[in-house]
């Protein structure tokens, strides 16, 4: 199905809450189309939105929908975008469809905006939203022109969505945009990138894929997908998988041995400087905006990048210095003599674990508590040694109930299943309406919230209760 999108008047998104689809939003409401949406929880995202101008509700109510989507009076110039987030039993799915409105999933949607630039796509298990929120500030802080779709908000823009200083819809030379290649059901097989980068290769979302190899197999069509006079950026750790790459293939890591490599480090404070090898030499004395010993390796991407773009080492230097975070990726929330507390996304056990070593590197005399939201059913059943050996490296671990998201409840796959897995002496199962609560009275030196599901809304309560303790 071909669809020009400036033939389009309106879009109606079906799952607009999702962090991709309100990027798509906020892309289509610039481009002067009538935005409207469905979600079935209102967040402080979809308020945004609205606040924007998009109007959303969130009821699964067929008589809630646009006007335009109720009349249908010339069904060429109405769209759909769709998530998988949401059931093809949706009422409001069903009825369009029944209708013959253009209906089309939001990597889609993403595909064909990016067929307009010289697409960097950031693909991996885990790193990829702060790879790629980092490759953007870097080329912005340069002067290099550049849009980006993230997977969160960046703090330095604070937005999951950038534009071109000079966006035209069909320019003579394509501008560059930096996007978050998303696996979760095949989403960054609709890109064909200028430059693709692959953080990791960790088994998820066998859901989706079934088997691991199947996995793997996505991503390395993936990367056959990039041009053929473009580049490839891989983890040293995986570039036995790109031996056979039509492709000019960089690699990066902390060993020492790759292309763009780690030379040396320090910690201070809670902030890393350390030099980098590059093939034009060795940038010295960089230090970075953000913590965790895993974002200096995040940061070794945007440095290949900027390696390729012919960025300079001033340039390289000051945008990394000046790069603020992702909301909810190793976000320090609050500091004082007492406590510290730092909120993270992460939601696998290869994203715990690195999450966890590099508080423990920042405080390695300081006992850490974790609180965990276990995300999806299925990830917790696939990975549950994983997860609990992750959780073990934590002084005391906090559980609440697995989010569910998209799926229904699966026997014996629950919080205790995994609490009984967990070696920690101090380990316990909360209800969200207790935490607040049993945090008051206890008495963590490092508090951390970690997981991708509803946690997120308690990360404002315990700041505040915090700020109140703390009395600041």
């Amino acid at each position: 199905m071909n669809i020009e999108f400036k033939n389009i008047e309106s879009v109606y998104f079906l799952g607009i809450g999702g962090i991709g689809m309100s990027a798509l939003a906020r892309y289509f409401k610039r481009m002067g189309k009538e935005v409207a949406g469905y979600d079935k929880t209102q967040t402080p995202l979809t308020q945004e939105l609205e606040n924007e101008g998009v109007s959303i509700h969130y009821m699964e109510d067929i008589q809630l929908l646009p006007m335009k989507f109720q009349e249908l009076a010339d069904l060429s110039k109405l769209l759909i975008v769709h998530t998988p987030a949401v059931p093809t039993d949706h009422s409001e799915y069903v009825y369009l469809k029944n209708k013959g409105v253009n209906i089309i999933k939001r990597a889609k949607a993403l595909g064909i905006i990016a067929e307009q630039f010289n697409t960097i796509a950031v693909a991996g298990t885990h790193g990829k939203t702060t790879t790629s929120s980092i490759v953007t500030h870097l080329m912005k802080s340069a002067n290099l022109d550049c849009a980006a779709f993230l997977g969160g908000i960046t703090k330095n823009y604070n937005t999951n969505i950038l534009f071109p200083n000079e966006y035209v819809t069909s320019p003579l030379q394509k501008p560059y945009m930096v996007v978050e290649a998303d696996e979760y059901d095949k989403s960054f097989l609709t890109l064909f990138p200028q430059i693709s980068v692959i953080t990791s290769m960790d088994p998820d979302h066998l859901d989706i894929y079934g088997t691991e190899q199947n996995m793997v197999n996505s991503y390395l069509q993936f990367v056959s997908q990039t041009n053929k006079d473009g580049v490839v950026i891989v983890n040293e750790k995986l570039k036995h998988f790109f031996t056979d790459s039509n492709q000019k293939v960089i690699t990066y890591g902390m060993s020492g041995k790759a292309d763009v490599t780690l030379v040396n480090s320090a910690i201070t404070g809670i902030y890393h400087t350390y030099s980098v090898k590059t093939p034009n030499g060795v940038i010295k004395d960089i230090t970075l905006g953000i913590p965790g010993f895993h974002n200096v390796e995040n940061s070794l991407v945007a440095i290949a990048v900027a390696h390729l773009l012919k960025i300079s080492e001033a340039d390289i230097r000051k945008g990394l210095q000046s790069f603020k975070g992702v909301k909810r990726r190793f976000d320090v929330q609050f500091e004082s003599e007492e406590v510290t507390y730092i909120d993270d996304y992460a939601h696998h056990p290869e994203e715990i674990n690195a999450f966890v070593k590099s508080v423990k590197s920042i405080f390695p005399t300081k006992q850490i508590t974790g609180i965990f939201q276990p995300h999806l059913y299925s990830r917790t059943r696939d990975f549950v040694d994983g997860f609990a050996e992750s959780l073990s490296l934590l002084d005391e671990v906090v559980l609440l109930d697995i989010y569910p998201a998209r799926e229904q409840p699966m026997e014996g796959v629950t919080s205790d299943w995994l609490l009984s897995k967990i070696n920690c002496k101090e380990k316990s199962i909360v209800s969200k309406n207790n935490l607040i609560d049993i945090l008051r009275i206890s008495k963590p030196e490092v508090l951390l919230t970690i997981g991708a599901g509803d946690i997120d809304t308690l990360v404002a309560p315990i700041r505040e209760m915090l700020e109140s303790r703390s009395g600041s």
